[in-house]
């Protein structure tokens, strides 16, 4: 949450907290809202109301993250913070990579606290129209909640045309935009009456037949609905579509894995590498993407070592060409991960299995830089 009267403040920090290392929404704030992992405060101009809403926020949460943003490095204002509570001092505008260290910092002692989001979240995103996207999601998703024995959802994002519900033979009561027009009753009893259950254990927030919605002007409200999700289960999984759009946008920035779908073919590969720009041009870190190549078989079209020289990224892996198991699958609305043993099935257990094995990488303590004060150390100092 970003505690500032600027709207350009907002912005640019905005932009900077999304295209960290860390996924996560940016909130905004309400009357009395206290509930963030990480505030952010202003304190260019009204230093000493700064410092008072540093003091009430550090009363109101322990293990909430508090930076402060100031116009310079006042030894005076630093030493305020401290008193107040803050965590780190920055100049305005922070240098990313320290304030990207200070944000690896905060994440790893929310979590070593118990506080941390434990939710993985992973938006598959089609380079382009009928590259099997949603055959990848919902195949990954299944995996995932059957592998993991955790709860998991897939969200549809596709708007009008989500076949998430479709792929796994369940209708759904409720859709999407049922949790983006009643964000005031958005919790946890809320999003459990929306979700229907496949039989794999899998739930599903079902895509809208409504060709208007998700819209331009649902950004905000799908990024706090993710945030909801990612409190609630283990794993978010998302069917993005292969469309650029506001709410395409905020998944984007919350995935700690974005899947990039593509075919052997010239318009995918094409659009695979303005995909990858449009991501860095976003902030969002281009390492969580993978490239993963479906339909591939032998003779390929275009051999896998041009792919990545062409595109600037490693294929990630390749799920096999076998449409007429996928045809049926798809008409039986059973998934291939549940109809028995075939090589694009045993492909995607062994994609599933070393997407969790990654999972128990550590994040580790960065150091401070030039450009920060880490107040927890400066405190040893004074």
């Amino acid at each position: 949450m970003i505690l500032s009267h600027d709207d350009s403040f907002h912005a640019q920090l905005g932009a900077l907290l999304r295209g960290g290392p860390v996924p996560m929404s940016v909130v905004a704030e309400g009357p009395g809202s206290r509930k963030a992992d990480l505030f952010i405060i202003d304190a260019r101009g009204d230093i000493a109301g700064a410092m008072t809403r540093v003091e009430a926020l550090r009363a109101a949460s322990a293990t909430s993250g508090i930076f402060v943003v100031a116009s310079e490095p006042n030894p005076e204002v630093i030493l305020q913070s401290m008193r107040a509570g803050a965590n780190e001092f920055f100049t305005c505008p922070p240098a990313e990579e320290t304030f990207f260290e200070a944000i690896r910092r905060t994440a790893a002692r929310r979590t070593a606290a118990g506080h941390g989001q434990t939710a993985t979240t992973l938006v598959f995103f089609g380079a382009k129209g009928g590259a099997g996207t949603t055959t990848v999601a919902v195949n990954c998703a299944v995996e995932l909640a059957r592998l993991s024995g955790q709860r998991t959802v897939i969200v549809d994002l596709k708007t009008g045309l989500g076949e998430v519900g479709l792929f796994l033979g369940v209708r759904s009561r409720y859709t999407l935009v049922d949790a983006l027009d009643n964000m005031n009753r958005l919790d946890a009893e809320f999003l459990r009456e929306l979700v229907a259950k496949h039989k794999s254990g899998l739930e599903i927030l079902a895509g809208s037949d409504n060709f208007d919605r998700p819209n331009a002007g649902d950004g905000p409200a799908l990024e706090e609905v993710i945030r909801h999700l990612r409190e609630e289960y283990e794993y978010v999984v998302v069917d993005a579509g292969s469309q650029i759009n506001p709410g395409v946008v905020a998944s984007l920035y919350a995935a700690d894995t974005i899947g990039l779908v593509a075919n052997p073919d010239v318009p995918s590969i094409r659009n695979a590498q303005r995909v990858l720009d449009r991501v860095r041009q976003m902030g969002a870190s281009p390492d969580r993407v993978r490239l993963l190549l479906n339909r591939a078989a032998e003779p390929f079209p275009i051999p896998p070592a041009q792919i990545e020289a062409a595109i600037g990224h490693p294929i990630d892996h390749m799920f096999p060409s076998d449409y007429k198991t996928v045809s049926g699958a798809l008409n039986s609305g059973v998934p291939l991960a549940l109809t028995g043993s075939t090589p694009l099935a045993a492909q995607f257990d062994s994609f599933t299995r070393r997407m969790l094995d990654a999972q128990g990488a550590a994040t580790t303590d960065g150091q401070p830089g030039t450009g920060m004060v880490s107040l927890s150390r400066l405190a040893s100092i004074w």
